[in-house]
């Protein structure tokens, strides 16, 4: 029984050991980073906003370069959430991304940050596909890259969307920490032909690997744009209400970095 007992340890950390081989850096080369190292609004020549009240019924109104919500300093992004009132809503927050701008294609994206928690806080690392405005969602695609809905302090979740897998079937995974909005963590993606795998602080919890069929189940063969942002209650955000007495609350970026597999 020791034997066996043996074994299968020996067999799991063999296995634990060849996944993260996959990522030591000697195997990736940079190709693109962003570091936040001007203070001031976020890069115009990367980064655009949504603006006003975009999607999942969600209780904040998303600012255009206000400095207020979305700015650098100290070498950070800070998306910062305020309880106010502005422009019909009752909180302001930012959502930037990199629409037309810089596209991501495979490769390994890594986003080194610091979340914000609190109930009612929701932020996230997300991508979709560059023809969303052709195609629709969930038809372009998304990947969650990190979500983490501050009721539910010790869990992050990265999950994907398509047209098959979507609205109650999209597939995900979620790893616990504690208090993760207590550190800077490092948040990323390995994105492959056949298979993502999600990452939290270098250790794999979730794979979705490409079914081989159409487009409905893996839309992920084409460019996708990268989104940061924090929302304020929402479907799932605010499924357990929003404590007024957390705001204001920042959300810390300190870089984006996009890595290529060497040949």
């Amino acid at each position: 029984m020791r034997i066996l007992f043996f074994c299968v340890l020996m067999m799991a950390l063999f296995s634990v050991n060849l996944k993260a081989q996959d990522y030591k850096r000697d195997k990736w080369q940079l190709v693109w980073s962003e570091e936040f190292d001007k203070d001031g609004l976020p890069d115009p020549a990367t980064w655009g906003y949504e603006v006003g009240f975009v999607r999942n019924k969600e209780a904040q109104y998303y600012t255009n370069a206000r400095k207020e919500n979305a700015r650098v300093e100290n070498g950070n992004l800070v998306i910062e959430s305020i309880k106010e009132d502005y422009k019909g809503a009752k909180y302001t927050s930012a959502s930037i991304n990199t629409l037309g701008k810089v596209d991501f294609q495979y490769g390994l994206i890594e986003v080194r940050a610091k979340i914000p928690g609190g109930r009612g806080i929701w932020p996230a690392i997300w991508m979709l596909g560059t023809n969303r405005s052709k195609v629709g969602w969930p038809k372009c695609g998304e990947i969650d890259i990190m979500e983490y809905v501050g009721y539910d302090v010790n869990t992050v979740y990265g999950t994907v969307h398509t047209e098959t897998f979507s609205r109650g079937k999209q597939k995900g995974g979620k790893i616990k920490t504690e208090k993760p909005f207590e550190g800077y963590h490092l948040y990323a993606v390995a994105w492959y032909k056949d298979r993502i795998d999600f990452m939290f602080d270098g250790e794999v919890y979730f794979t979705f690997k490409n079914p081989n069929k159409t487009e409905a189940e893996w839309p992920y063969d084409k460019p996708s744009y990268l989104l940061l942002n924090t929302a304020v209650g929402g479907s799932w955000g605010g499924a357990k209400g929003i404590d007024d007495n957390i705001f204001p609350k920042k959300y810390f970026v300190d870089y984006v970095r996009y890595y290529k597999q060497k040949k």
